[in-house]
């Protein structure tokens, strides 16, 4: 899951609420500690909250009380008078028990494991752990009602007279108070849908019908609509961990909860005609990836009625200072219970400081209208309808009032009129420009984008400092045809480079594409193993303003293609092409030199290739949005990835110089280890049959970079290995601040603990040894006697940004100026 999403929120910021009592503020010991986790409840209900890892707390209601209640093990209780409905700046202070045991006991407030009561109602949990309610039906049908919205938070004077709001300062007119954190915000986005669900458990198939779609003020969100809901994905409380923003955290209700929360049985009452318990739970230690919160569960099914998660300020987590989870679940029949509501919020801001501005990300999710054992039957779920249906856009009043499952309150109504005011604004325009700019790297024109604006500049040993620019047309995101291209300059070798596109969208329902390109540049190629005809693609070999040692091992590439691809079913793609290509060496201290006669008397230095290639890709769980000829996907790095190629070079045709056949299959498999981090493993095998040249072999991608490159070698000069037959492995672990979090001090810093190793094997025949004519560079050399391998360790999240890895050679060392250590690294953003 990308931090794009971040940008996309922050960079497009482009009435008093009807609550009665309001109550905020800290909790402390008689030395002035912070005591995190007190128990703060409204006297005489079961309306509460629990204090921060820093002793504050926020809560509101829209009854009037007059009492809170404080408690704490380890603490006396202590109720405290109201004066007013709003008070935000309370000091509680809380004294020893006498009878405390320890200082454990007193400031971590660790709850036993054995003769526990609440401990005895989770283990009834797990003895009675259920499947989400419609899993246990054949069939199932229900409404679904999905609302999006963003906030601007923290408002302040300082903000509301800032520059960057000059000319737009009417929005804040209207704000409201958080009830989670207590904040001022003021809604700037809001968006609606109603879905139909469909599902079959004896065919393991569900399908979602799109009914309506609404948002404020803006017609083109499908991308950062669709990357909240791959933020907000589906998730079960029952489950032992739960993922978002790319992360595991621990559930309450999990296996394993006891070793990470103290739990504590806190209430009981009925709720619904169902006698419920009502459990306290908090983390056991800082920094890890946990929640606190509170559950309600029935005492004969042990089910949860209601559950509440909010992810503390110290978990090791960016970009974000609040998680907040609300769940309520109906009773259907004695045994099963469905949800009916999901609310999850979280506060992205760029700190964690408690001043600090920010944006809610809120998506509330109701569900209704329930119907079971209604067979739809295979072809229903198979059946691909047309993916964009305009009307569902541009639904009437009467459909919303008829729909909706929750009505919208007075702030969220002002959303609309509000951002239709702003269209108007040139202030604002001006804005959402450069959030756009900064978010697709493309600055906009009517009909046209410049860019991408981030590939201007580049440097390699041949063409020295390099200048690009380039552009595409686009008249919206559901375009269903698209011409882009590029021209670039080197200052160094004097030559102009350019290449162009195109591609038109035949059938949307099929996602039927066809597509040709031309491009005359400089490349590196063995970039990567797997073979790539991407016309206007350059890999950061090519390019990287700072490398180990010179690279002169560029080549001169004229590459054209012509291709038709087809979608049968979703995230299944087959490719089929062909190209034409010319290569030569782009400098007189490389050569691509082959002998031409058998004699090995004659030599040619470059290379025409014809060649046509089927390729199938698969990519199960890759989400996507869009509906036109490009597509963006929203949760890069989190699907598997099954990719096979046969190609078949063609002797003859266009003055083509050989005949081969070359088989490729990659797998890369992202894995999520519970608590400890996820694995991401790639495996790639080929194999080239007949007698080819160096410009046609498979080079083992080495990386003279500075920069991490997933899926390359940061050991191996270019050309350093060169096969013909070949497999390669590659294993990346990041524990996320596994064991970081166990360290004093260090675990404060939130850093990630990354390891990783990489393996090839391969081989060149003898044939395709002699058929190379180039004596010093490169020299044809395999992998052959034993798998060459590395392995790396890295340090990530430093500053939140950086990420840096050192890596260790563990074989081949007297290979020709081969390196034994090497450091490199990478910047990002990532949750």
């Amino acid at each position: 899951m990308k931090i794009n999403l971040l940008l996309l929120i922050l960079c497009s910021l482009s009435s008093i609420g009807f609550a009665q009592t309001k109550i905020g503020g800290y909790v402390k010991d008689t030395n002035g500690e912070a005591i995190p986790f007190v128990n703060v409840v409204f006297a005489n209900s079961s309306e509460g909250t629990i204090t921060n890892d820093d002793g504050s707390f926020y809560i509101q209601s829209d009854k009037s009380y007059e009492q809170v209640v404080f408690s704490f093990i380890g603490f006396q209780s202590k109720t405290v008078e109201l004066e007013s409905s709003t008070t935000y700046k309370m000091e509680i202070v809380l004294e020893e028990e006498e009878n405390a045991l320890s200082e454990v006991v007193i400031y971590q407030g660790k709850t036993s494991k054995k003769n526990n009561p609440a401990i005895d109602i989770l283990k009834k949990i797990w003895e009675n752990r259920r499947e989400n309610g419609v899993k246990k039906f054949d069939q199932y049908q229900f409404k679904k009602y999905e609302k999006q919205e963003f906030d601007l938070n923290t408002i302040d004077s300082a903000l509301v007279n800032s520059r960057i709001f000059k000319g737009m300062e009417f929005i804040f007119d209207q704000t409201d108070t958080n009830s989670v954190t207590g904040k001022t915000y003021l809604p700037i986005f809001i968006n609606e849908a109603v879905s139909k669900v469909y599902g079959d458990n004896n065919l393991n198939k569900e399908k979602e019908i799109l009914l309506g779609n609404k948002n404020s003020g803006f017609s083109d969100n499908q991308t950062l609509i669709a990357f909240i809901k791959d933020l907000y994905s589906e998730y079960n409380v029952y489950d032992n961990y739960l993922q978002f923003f790319d992360k595991s955290f621990v559930s309450p209700l999990s296996t394993t909860g006891v070793d990470n929360y103290n739990y504590v049985l806190a209430d009981s009452t009925f709720i619904d005609n169902k006698w419920c318990y009502k459990v306290v739970y908090y983390p056991r230690r800082k920094n890890e990836l946990t929640f606190k919160g509170d559950f309600w569960v029935n005492d004969t099914t042990w089910a949860i009625k209601k559950i509440k998660l909010q992810v503390t300020k110290s978990a090791n987590i960016n970009w974000i200072k609040e998680i907040y989870i609300e769940q309520d679940f109906k009773v259907l029949n004695d045994s099963v219970f469905l949800i009916t509501r999901d609310h999850f919020m979280s506060d992205f801001a760029f700190n964690k400081k408690e001043e600090s501005h920010g944006v809610y990300g809120k998506r509330t999710t109701l569900y209704d209208e329930y119907e079971f054992d209604i067979e739809k039957g295979s072809a229903f779920y198979s059946k691909r309808a047309d993916p964009y249906q305009e009307y569902v856009y541009d639904r009437d009043t009467t459909f919303w009032e008829n729909n909706r499952l929750e009505h919208l309150n007075k702030d969220e109504k002002q959303v609309y009129s509000m951002l239709d005011t702003l269209q108007t604004v040139k202030a604002f325009k001006r804005l959402y420009n450069i959030g756009s700019v900064l978010a697709s790297g493309y600055v906009e024109f009517d009909g046209f984008d410049f860019g991408p604006i981030f590939s201007t500049f580049g440097f390699n040993d041949v063409e020295g400092v390099r200048v690009r620019v380039g552009g595409r047309t686009y008249f919206g995101r559901n375009d269903p045809w698209r011409i882009e291209g590029y021209t670039a300059y080197g200052f160094k070798d004097n030559k102009f480079k350019y290449g162009i596109a195109g591609k038109w969208l035949l059938d949307r329902r099929n996602r039927l594409i066809i597509s040709g390109g031309n491009r005359r540049d400089v490349e590196q190629l063995g970039a990567s193993l797997t073979n790539t005809n991407d016309v206007l693609g350059r890999s950061l070999a090519s390019s990287s303003l700072i490398t180990v040692g010179s690279n002169t091992s560029l080549t001169n590439i004229n590459l054209s293609t012509l291709a038709l691809e087809l979608e049968p079913f979703k995230n299944f793609n087959i490719r089929i092409g062909g190209s034409y290509r010319t290569l030569e060496a782009a400098s007189n201290k490389f050569s691509l030199a082959y002998f031409t006669d058998e004699a090995r008397t004659q030599t040619a230095n470059s290379i025409k290739q014809t060649e046509i290639s089927t390729s199938f890709s698969y990519s199960p769980g890759r989400k996507t949005t869009g509906y036109g000829v490009d597509r963006t996907i929203i949760n890069d790095g989190d699907f598997a990835q099954l990719f096979f190629n046969y190609s078949l070079g063609v002797k003859g045709f266009i003055e083509s110089d050989f005949d081969y056949k070359k088989v490729q299959l990659f797998y890369r498999q992202p894995w999520q280890v519970g608590g400890f981090g996820k694995l991401t493993s790639t495996i790639e095998v080929g194999k080239t049959f007949g007698e080819v040249p160096l410009g046609l072999l498979n080079v083992v991608p080495g990386n003279q970079t500075l920069f991490s490159i997933y899926g390359s070698f940061p050991l191996l000069d270019f050309y350093e290995f060169v096969t013909d037959s070949y497999a390669s492995f590659h294993v990346e672990h990041n524990f996320n601040g596994r064991f970081f979090s166990r360290i004093p001090i260090v675990r404060d810093w939130n850093l990630r603990e990354i390891v990783s190793v990489r393996g090839v094997v391969g081989d060149i025949s003898e044939a395709n040894q002699l058929l190379n004519a180039s004596t010093s560079n490169p020299v044809l050399f395999a992998p052959d006697e034993q798998m060459y391998w590395s392995y790396s360790v890295g340090v990530g999240n430093i500053f939140k940004v950086f990420r840096i890895d050192a890596h260790f050679r563990g074989n081949y060392f007297d290979n020709p100026g081969a390196r034994s250590f090497g450091v490199t690294g990478s910047f990002g953003f990532y949750f």
